[in-house]
């Protein structure tokens, strides 16, 4: 059941006990939707172990098996994938449902791009609301044609260029979507697909496509600018895949942990790519206490373990540079800030606006509904911490369809006065349906 589709679930989190105990966090999203879709397009049979199974990457697994791909889980949690060859893929007879996952949407528009097919793309109502120009229109360069609806939103009927044309394109924006849109469609177009990014994103389509054997290489400019080129015509091979836990889920159970007092909690098997560590880096510049430990390298990931132990913190203003490090992790940052001491200045943050929700607008509501003290920027927030005071408390927040809003409130509640209900946390299943069961399991009362 998709989060459009279930009725709200309102469910109110209240102060808890030091919470302490070693929990594992989902499968990384960014990896699992990537994973399908290039094993999908592997001729042969493709493992891959630990997949996240929320609706967002669930999607992606239907949305491949309507274009041709054999996809099934076996009873261990391994899910085998029967790939059709790049330039492969069938014609999907009905409407691809995208459900809540931006990533799903663009990335498989940039995959189709460069077939020769027709596909339409529907979504519920929040991915309804999302732009999509920043993708339809590198991809309309590369050949492709798209019949949208007003504002370039879903639903959205794509025709696919083939042959498509190269592309060198310059990133106008940060995002690892739209880099990764356009790398996918160069797999099948002749010539050589360019992209320069000029603020470095996170870089698992890259990895995962040289491990998947395309010939990509980036090189890195003196002011760290990234040009990344891949030979289109690729020939992937099939590969084992172990997915490393998602640090944007791992992020909740870590800021709960820092706040509540006399807390220490371990996450185990956190990826730790150093394109998704920004707030690691933020959370101990607040006076965080955040070890890693067993540090190790899985798929070509680097992986470890955190060991989270409750701090006081205090508040930051971060360098805009570091957005695209954290995007999906600000929310939850919010809260991190409003339990400090001093006051928080986030900026630089445009990209909040065209999420799930508008991040900044939903997170500033929410935050003042419970007590806090907050300032909304066109491109930010200003936060004044309460110096470690419990929240006032409060709500029911609204959501608006947004997961990462609802597991953000979820934390604020756990240090509370009169608990914070959370006006629907059925949403949370596209990206942590175990989140829940994780607070309980820590000793949050939830």
């Amino acid at each position: 059941m998709t989060a459009s589709s279930s009725s709200p679930t309102p469910m109110t989190f209240a102060a808890a006990p030091a919470l302490s105990g070693s929990v594992t966090v989902p499968g990384d999203k960014s990896i699992s939707h990537r994973s399908l879709m290039l094993s999908a397009l592997a001729v042969g049979e493709s493992r891959v172990e630990g997949l996240l199974e929320g609706e967002d990457v669930l999607a992606t697994a239907a949305a491949m098996r309507a274009m041709g791909a054999d996809i099934e889980r076996d009873a261990d949690g391994i899910w085998h994938v029967h790939g059709v060859g790049v330039g492969g893929l069938l014609q999907p007879e009905t409407a691809l449902d995208m459900g809540n996952s931006g990533t799903s949407t663009r990335l498989l528009m940039g995959l189709l791009a460069s077939h020769d097919l027709t596909a339409t793309f529907i979504g519920d109502a929040s991915l309804s609301k999302r732009p999509m120009a920043r993708v339809t229109e590198p991809l309309a360069r590369m050949g492709a044609s798209f019949t949208t609806s007003p504002g370039d939103r879903l639903p959205l009927t794509m025709r696919g260029a083939c042959p498509a044309v190269p592309l060198d394109y310059r990133l106008p924006v940060a995002s690892a979507q739209v880099k990764s849109a356009i790398l996918l469609a160069g797999l099948n177009t002749p010539g050589i697909t360019r992209v320069v990014e000029p603020i470095p994103t996170r870089d698992h389509s890259e990895r995962m496509l040289r491990g998947f054997g395309a010939e990509l290489n980036v090189e890195v400019e003196d002011d760290g600018t990234r040009i990344i080129t891949l030979v289109g015509e690729a020939e992937l091979k099939p590969q084992q895949i172990v997915v490393p836990g998602d640090p944007s889920s791992a992020a909740f159970p870590m800021v709960a942990a820092l706040l509540v007092p006399g807390s220490r909690v371990t996450i185990a098997n956190v990826g730790l790519n150093a394109t998704r560590a920004g707030l690691i880096d933020l959370l101990r510049e607040m006076g965080g206490s955040i070890e890693v430990t067993n540090s190790r390298e899985v798929g070509g990931e680097p992986v470890g373990d955190l060991v989270v132990t409750a701090s006081a913190l205090n508040g930051v203003e971060p360098d805009p540079a570091r957005a695209p490090s954290m995007i999906d992790e600000y929310p939850v940052a919010f809260i991190a800030a409003a339990l400090a001491q001093g006051r928080s200045i986030f900026r630089g943050l445009d990209e909040l606006r065209v999420k799930e929700s508008d991040r900044i607008a939903t997170m500033a509501a929410g935050l003042r509904a419970i007590g806090v003290s907050v300032e909304e920027l066109e491109d930010g927030i200003i936060i004044e911490g309460s110096g470690g005071a419990l929240l006032a408390g409060g709500g029911p927040i609204a959501t608006k369809l947004d997961h990462r809003i609802a597991m953000s409130f979820a934390v604020a509640g756990l240090v509370s006065r009169d608990g914070v209900t959370i006006d629907d946390m059925a949403p949370v299943a596209t990206s942590f349906p175990t989140f829940v069961p994780l607070l309980r399991t820590l000793g949050a009362v939830a």
